[in-house]
């Protein structure tokens, strides 16, 4: 095997990582020092380049939406990113630092490590490339062509979601299953993977617990997509405890990374395998999926910074601005609102807002128009139930107060 695919090198240079990256403190110091004082011109300069190219800021009421850039980074998560930014390293050894790094946060089994994604569809895609090629150039370079090597993963008919594009992006076949016994029957020497989407994990009649152990029973390389399942901040590490071999989640989002990044949790040498199929190595499926030094480095932040906080404190604080928006628009005759939390996926206080007939206004039509005010003001549908849905814990200082009161006027003025 050429040096740079050698998957001994790339468990071995942890070492080596740390004394590298981390001695020149001073230098780091400096060029945090010149990022504070450094003056913006030219494109930025107003302090809202958003607004220079054109495009509206929004209020967030839905939560940690890739499609609204996820999250809103941490002070100290800039300080770090911008610190990575003016030092060069080697992008392999980072990856190996880091993912130890994780590991001992996370405090996860002997035989596991991390890798920093660009995201937890990244994530998806190079786990399985890693488990279909091991450390074999030949087939690392030849995937999505699978000539000589397993071809098909097993899948709940439930679990289909659009992020299973990334597993068929390797060339496999997902092979749907409802029943213990169509799994049994589903099992043969083409597959590759069981894989699991634990947002899915109430449809399915297999669940979380009971999938990993029947993977172990056919000796199975196992999965659990768990992309938005934090908070809890437990399911970081209790996938792992059940003997998942690979756990992908995304950085951007309640773990408040980089919107750039996720992670791969998972034994070593999976692990190690993935990342030889993804960037920096040239001629692999995940080349497109870079992720940088910069963004390394920050999820690393992240999560440290998001495993210290108080969960329970946020969780009152996000309830307490859902109430204050709640006792606003409750004044408005017709409306009245109820709340929950999801099971799985952005697990934190909700709000459903509803009104009866003596308001001529479709809930769609409230959205968009919420949408369209100004400041605009980004808010679910109902969870496939009447009325709209919320949740505050993207919300930043002072905007619940700008929700209830522009939410608030919308439906008066279309009250009866």
């Amino acid at each position: 095997m050429n040096s740079r695919w050698n998957r001994r090198g790339f468990l071995g240079t942890a070492v080596a990582t740390a004394t590298s990256l981390f001695a020149p403190r001073r230098l780091f110091a400096n060029a945090s020092s010149a990022a504070a004082s450094s003056v913006v011109t030219g494109f930025g300069q107003t302090g809202n380049p958003y607004e220079e190219l054109g495009v509206t800021t929004v209020i967030n009421c839905q939560g940690t939406m890739t499609m609204l850039g996820g999250s809103i980074l941490r002070p100290e998560l800039e300080a770090v990113m911008a610190m990575a930014g003016r030092h060069f390293v080697s992008i392999p050894e980072l990856e190996v630092a880091a993912g130890k790094r994780i590991a001992e946060m996370l405090k996860l089994p002997d035989g596991y490590t991390a890798l920093v994604t660009s995201g937890a569809a990244a994530a998806i895609e190079s786990g399985l490339a890693g488990i279909l090629t091991g450390d074999n150039e030949a087939f690392i370079r030849q995937i999505p062509d699978l000539t000589g090597m397993k071809s098909e993963v097993i899948i709940q008919k439930s679990h289909r979601n659009p992020f299973d594009h990334q597993l068929r992006s390797t060339g496999i076949k997902l092979i749907e299953i409802e029943t213990r016994d169509e799994l049994r029957q589903a099992v043969n020497d083409r597959t590759a993977m069981m894989h699991f989407s634990n947002f899915a994990n109430a449809s399915g009649q297999i669940k979380v617990d009971e999938w990993v152990q029947l993977a172990k029973q056919y000796n199975i390389p196992c999965m659990n997509d768990a992309a938005a399942d934090t908070p809890p901040v437990s399911h970081l590490w209790d996938y792992t405890n059940m003997g998942y071999d690979l756990v992908t989640f995304s950085g951007g989002k309640a773990m408040r990374g980089p919107q750039c990044a996720g992670l791969l949790i998972g034994r070593k040498e999976l692990v190690a395998n993935a990342l030889l199929n993804n960037c920096p190595h040239e001629d692999t499926i995940g080349r497109s999926q870079k992720v940088g030094k910069e963004e390394i480095l920050g999820m690393v932040k992240a999560l440290e910074v998001y495993l210290r906080e108080d969960h329970d404190a946020l969780a009152r604080e996000w309830q307490s601005r859902l109430e204050g928006i709640s006792r606003e628009l409750t004044r408005v005759p017709g409306v009245s609102t109820e709340f929950f939390t999801p099971d799985v996926a952005n697990h934190v206080p909700h709000m459903r807002i509803m009104w009866d007939s003596r308001i001529a206004l479709e809930p769609k039509e409230a959205s968009k128009l919420l949408r369209s005010s100004k400041p605009s003001i980004a808010i679910g549908g109902g969870e496939g139930k009447p009325g709209l849905s919320m949740c505050s814990f993207m919300l930043q200082t002072g905007e619940d107060k700008i929700v209830a009161q522009q939410l608030s006027r919308i439906l008066r003025q279309h009250a009866a």
